[in-house]
């Protein structure tokens, strides 16, 4: 009689190894049938497994999924990740020189962002993690209200109550960003769920990593959608490593994440998250299911964390240092850039003249936010702020703690 084992995921590779990425399902670019968003939830099951992909190797345009985008929206699409990427680039130093406290990047991930953004409307609600700053710059936050709430300062939107990253914008229907994993799924559903109720058209999409998708929230979320129709689009960012773990932890290794969604009568696709059209083409799709009362749609981009997880984390201790540029779905700023030069309108002179323009406005956007407040210079935000925005009513606790708290500030004033 043989004894049951269990089985434990393979690292693909660990430092001082070469990379590999034979794990990876891929597909020729154009080679998936695109059917009407109306289809019925079973017969997305291959595109759950499969790869959505459109711009091949040589950065040409193949198959049904192309959106067919102008060329003005692809070069504003290639603006905001190419600012993404630069204000990260800017804030890792920053935080570097001890002039912020924490950081993370979305280095190699931006198309994730930036084209879901740019396919949905400017009235849908959004539900960020971490790592898409993409979605606030396509949606036009301010870069100084980006780094006020990094530096904690009198401007900061969040008034000292987050960590850095944490951003939200109110005007922009970006929903705030929450460090406990997988909490925004539920919330997207939940709203999406009110917005049908109040007969509303817009729909809510969310975001979390392929990790995330161990957390009950991501169950719950999926079982809700299915139930109701909720209107929302679901995303999982597998970026192949949820801090030092590898995805096939996560249960990356059998089936792909986004098979989970036709597992329990949810649409699912399977993009390529490195390329800005595939990832456009599945949201516009999605988008369309979804105000047709069709429901919920879970979409797993792929991609790659190029850069460590956060500022605290060193990524060559888990994983060969050179494994992005074996990466086999390459740089999404580079696929776009390549696209457009293929279509004759770029060039490597007006990207580099793109590149010095963006320098330039995130360096006077830093300044302008130095203004409001650094950690160490300037004014601070007033304590008292700890006390309001929570209750409706304080409670008589909290009146006598605040009470305490100016008659202590009163009295290092006097000092």
């Amino acid at each position: 009689m043989t004894t049951p084992k269990l089985h434990v995921p393979a690292v693909p590779a660990r430092p001082g190894e070469a990379p590999d990425f034979s794990y990876l399902r891929l597909a020729a670019a154009g080679e998936l049938a695109r059917p009407e968003p109306t289809v019925a939830v079973n017969e997305t099951a291959q595109l759950a497994e499969s790869l959505i992909r459109v711009l091949d190797d040589d950065g040409v345009a193949r198959g049904p999924w192309d959106p067919k985008l102008d060329v003005a929206t692809l070069k504003q699409g290639l603006r905001y990740m190419l600012l993404t990427r630069i204000y990260d680039e800017r804030m890792q130093r920053t935080q570097r020189q001890g002039r912020i406290t924490f950081y993370v990047r979305s280095y190699g991930e931006e198309a994730v962002s930036v084209a879901a953004a740019m396919a949905l409307s400017s009235n849908d609600m959004l539900f960020p993690s971490y790592r898409n700053q993409g979605l606030f710059l396509a949606r036009e936050v301010s870069l100084k209200d980006l780094m006020c709430q990094l530096l904690s300062n009198t401007r900061d939107m969040c008034l000292g109550r987050q960590l850095p990253v944490m951003y939200h914008s109110t005007e922009r229907r970006l929903f705030t960003i929450s460090g406990n994993l997988a909490t925004q799924f539920p919330q997207a559903v939940g709203w999406a769920m009110a917005a049908a109720i109040k007969g509303e058209s817009d729909i809510a999409a969310a975001w979390i990593g392929e990790g995330s998708t161990a957390a009950a929230d991501f169950h719950h979320a999926l079982l809700f959608a299915k139930v109701y129709r909720a209107p929302v689009i679901l995303n999982v960012v597998n970026n192949q490593w949820a801090i030092s773990t590898f995805q096939g932890y996560a249960g990356g290794e059998q089936r792909s994440f986004a098979a989970r969604g036709p597992g329990v009568g949810v649409a699912g696709l399977r993009v390529d998250g490195n390329d800005f059209l595939a990832v456009y083409a599945a949201t516009q799709w999605a988008a369309s299911r979804a105000r047709a009362g069709l429901g919920a749609t879970l979409i797993e981009t792929v991609t790659y964390r190029a850069g460590a997880h956060s500022t605290s984390d060193d990524p060559s201790r888990y994983r060969p240092r050179e494994e992005f540029g074996s990466w086999p779905l390459g740089d999404p700023l580079e696929r776009l850039k390549n696209h457009l030069i293929a279509l004759g309108a770029w060039s490597d002179s007006e990207h580099t003249q793109l590149s010095e323009e963006l320098e330039r406005l995130v360096a006077d956007a830093w300044k302008e936010a130095m203004t409001h407040g650094t950690l160490t210079e300037g004014e601070k935000l007033d304590p008292a702020l700890m006390f309001s925005d929570v209750y409706r009513e304080i409670p008589p606790h909290l009146q006598q703690q605040r009470a305490e708290l100016a008659l202590l500030l009163q009295t290092e004033d006097a000092r």
